[in-house]
């Protein structure tokens, strides 16, 4: 059985300029034990997509489609229902952990919070777990640590108690989105393999949200690519790396920082901005920044076009962009 499977997903938020599609008829599934990136520049809608997940979004929004976690449809859930399932069955590491901890409790009081709601553990067990916890995520001396305030460590150290949390019942699929914002170089690279070691020890499924197609590719099974609120190219993290089609993913990759560029070198940028979610265009979201894009693009949504059983792309100029290299459409 699938253990995650949404289906056209449409996310419509409230604002004072009028209402904001921030997701358009997203679908994808999740298998247990499978990695899934999302990846686009920010205002893509990965974050909403992920907050529908939790059914954190703000209020107001409103949500369409359906989001089955084991053929039950989470939008269907009461927010009783939902309180039982978030952290319990479906947990979320946040982009900036100084800003999700709660700065008035001791990191070893919030670890130590789910335990007790979900799991049902008196203060002493959950005490003992948190430790355990707070061990198996690298943090030093977890005895003394876990009477700390978040203000007291470090930023990788913080992030490192948002993982022990967002573990700490053993869900079956873990979010992270951008969990190594804000952290240098050396540290990412722990915390995302730390994530790995994690999510493979325990089975569970994972959701990597990023904007560098770069972890992506190495933390993966499949890839999501998002654009203006919806997929532009989905499939097995292989076979899109290895044929990348669509023209905003080849953007992406042409942006990336290449080995052996010299210190003066210029990245290639993909011109114009990512659309105004109160005004999408009628067709092609990437309609105005595509160097492929024809009249056509303008006024219809493109179709959805299978490449192989692994990989799919919406473009309506699908046959210019095939074999096509990110050099050749933005430097």
């Amino acid at each position: 059985m699938t253990l995650l499977d949404v289906q056209d997903l449409t996310i419509t938020l409230a604002t004072a300029e009028g209402p904001a599609r921030a997701v358009r008829d997203l679908s994808f599934s999740l298998e247990r034990g499978e990695t899934l990136g999302i990846v686009g520049e920010s205002g893509c809608g990965k974050s909403m997509t992920a907050l529908a997940l939790m059914s954190l979004l703000p209020e107001r929004s409103n949500t369409e489609g359906k989001i089955l976690l084991e053929s039950e449809d989470l939008l269907r859930f009461s927010e009783k229902d939902l309180c039982n399932i978030r952290g319990n069955r479906m947990a979320m590491i946040f982009q900036e952990p100084m800003t999700s901890l709660n700065p008035v409790h001791t990191i070893g009081h919030q670890v130590m919070e789910p335990l007790r709601l979900h799991k049902g553990l008196d203060k002493d067990a959950a005490h003992a777990e948190a430790l355990r916890l707070l061990d198996r995520v690298g943090i030093p001396n977890p005895k003394a640590r876990i009477r700390n305030y978040p203000h007291q460590l470090s930023g990788g150290q913080r992030q490192r108690v948002m993982i022990a949390l967002a573990l700490s019942c053993g869900p079956d699929i873990l979010i992270a989105d951008e969990p190594t914002t804000a952290l240098d170089v050396t540290i990412q690279d722990q915390i995302l393999e730390l994530i790995q070691n994690l999510v493979s020890e325990d089975g569970m499924a994972l959701i990597l949200i990023s904007h560098d197609l770069g972890v992506i590719s190495e933390n993966t099974d499949k890839v999501l690519v998002m654009y203006g609120g919806s997929a532009v190219e989905t499939g097995r993290t292989d076979k899109i790396f290895g044929e990348l089609t669509h023209p905003y993913t080849l953007g992406l990759f042409a942006a990336m920082p290449k080995l052996g560029m010299g210190r003066n070198a210029r990245l290639a940028t993909i011109p114009g901005v990512v659309p105004d979610l109160m005004n999408l265009p009628a067709g092609c979201t990437f309609f105005d920044r595509c160097p492929l894009a024809s009249d056509h693009c303008r006024d219809a949504s493109p179709p959805v076009h299978v490449l192989n059983p692994d990989h799919a792309v919406a473009c309506h100029n699908i046959d210019d962009a095939r074999g096509k290299k990110s050099e050749e459409l933005y430097l």
